[in-house]
């Protein structure tokens, strides 16, 4: 569906001096844009000057050169992450553009400083074609301590992501994959365990087979889950398929270990868990079909899969997208802890294992505070990205990708 376009001068007050300001508070907040660069050193006279620039600069560049592990020490290169797009996938807003795309990684950057003390530069590309962006972003790595690919379409995101890492020896992080999946396994272990529960005891299904979807299956088949199904617009996405694209024929043979196969709603009947990433709309018949004491988390935006009213009949635990329901899945929660850790300890990527205790330590914020209505910490929780910080960081070290 198309977004409705929007003149933020098309309702405007005229102001003093009959100049027009929009009537939009977006819009407003929006003007000029939401960032700037501030210095950390003064610049007030000569002396400053020629220490901060030539010829001062030139000793440090030489020490550099002559020990390039320096550079983590002089710049700002350990405290910085690019957060890179191509404007493919954004928001529900599907293919905008670079230009377009900038207000979202912007907003990015922000809450990287916000919530996790992260620098962050938006880079908005315009490029599509898979080799072209990886050699880019590849060029672009010696300036950033870390890189966020963000709103980059399926399954173009899955092959930029893994060559990336491939190339560079600074971690590489596809937030619509990974921040997604650590918070909902961090709700998913809270919800288990309020329902007398571990995650060996679920069977999960999962609606949307795209960036969010196959990375949730993978994280809670590593975290021990009983069994995960996942399914895309034509059922089950199970290995007798012959339609199957080569991420999708991969994600089939580590999950369906029940080996189900067909629609949606019959993989929901006796389902324990329902996670949704990809929008449309489950009938209540089918819901009704699920697991006593189900846990629902209905992802999409701005409308759920599943709607809470209807959820909370069937459901123990409902969780969404959405900040005006109890229990919101969001990516906040996540990355600017992962990636204030994997920098404080200069990691060459983000393992499975970072992952895995990130979702762990998000969990314990609320451990002691668990209910139906509380299985994961609000964004604005002052303990979950010290908390997730460092739990990223030692678990960097224990598997080795620590450099110091």
């Amino acid at each position: 569906m198309a977004a409705e376009i929007v003149n933020p001068r098309s309702e405007s007050t005229a102001g003093e001096g009959g100049t027009d300001e929009p009537f939009d508070p977006a819009f407003a907040l929006h003007r000029g844009g939401k960032m700037a660069v501030r210095a950390t050193v003064p610049v007030r006279d000569k002396d400053d000057l020629s220490l901060a620039y030539t010829p001062g600069v030139a000793k440090v560049c030489s020490a550099i050169a002559e020990q390039p592990e320096l550079v983590h020490d002089y710049t700002w290169k350990s405290q910085v992450v690019a957060v890179v797009t191509d404007g493919s996938a954004v928001l529900g807003l599907g293919d905008i553009g670079p230009e377009a795309s900038l207000p979202v990684m912007e907003g990015k950057a922000i809450l990287f400083k916000q919530f996790g003390g992260v620098d962050a530069v938006p880079l908005a590309l315009d490029c599509r074609d898979v080799d072209e962006l990886v050699d880019t972003v590849a060029r672009l790595a010696p300036s950033f301590g870390g890189i966020n690919l963000e709103d980059i379409s399926a399954p173009r995101c899955f092959e930029v992501e893994r060559r990336l890492q491939e190339r560079v020896d600074i971690p590489v992080f596809h937030d619509d994959q990974h921040g997604t999946a650590v918070v909902t396994l961090a709700a998913l272990r809270n919800a288990a365990k309020l329902t007398g529960r571990g995650l060996a005891d679920l069977r999960a299904v999962i609606s949307g087979a795209g960036a969010a979807g196959v990375a949730i299956a993978r994280i809670l088949v590593e975290a021990g889950i009983g069994d995960v199904a996942v399914c895309d617009r034509k059922g089950v996405v199970s290995a007798d398929r012959e339609d199957l694209t080569e991420v999708k024929r991969e994600l089939a043979g580590f999950t369906n270990k029940a080996g189900l196969s067909g629609s949606l709603e019959s993989a929901l009947n006796g389902a324990d868990v329902f996670i949704g990433v990809s929008g449309g709309t489950i009938p209540e018949p089918a819901v009704a079909t699920m697991a006593k004491d189900a846990l629902i988390f209905a992802m999409a935006n701005p409308t759920p899969e599943i709607h809470p009213d209807v959820a909370h009949k069937y459901a123990a635990v409902v969780a969404t997208g959405r900040s005006d329901f109890p229990n919101q899945i969001n990516n906040v929660l996540a990355f600017p802890g992962i990636f204030a850790g994997a920098l404080q300890v200069r990691a060459s990527r983000i393992t499975e294992g970072m992952k895995l205790a990130a979702a762990e330590a998000l969990a314990a914020v609320v451990a002691d505070e668990l209910s139906a209505e509380c299985v994961i910490p609000s964004p604005f929780d002052e303990r979950v990205a010290p908390a997730v910080t460092a739990a990223v960081a030692e678990a960097a070290r224990r598997d080795g990708v620590a450099r110091r």
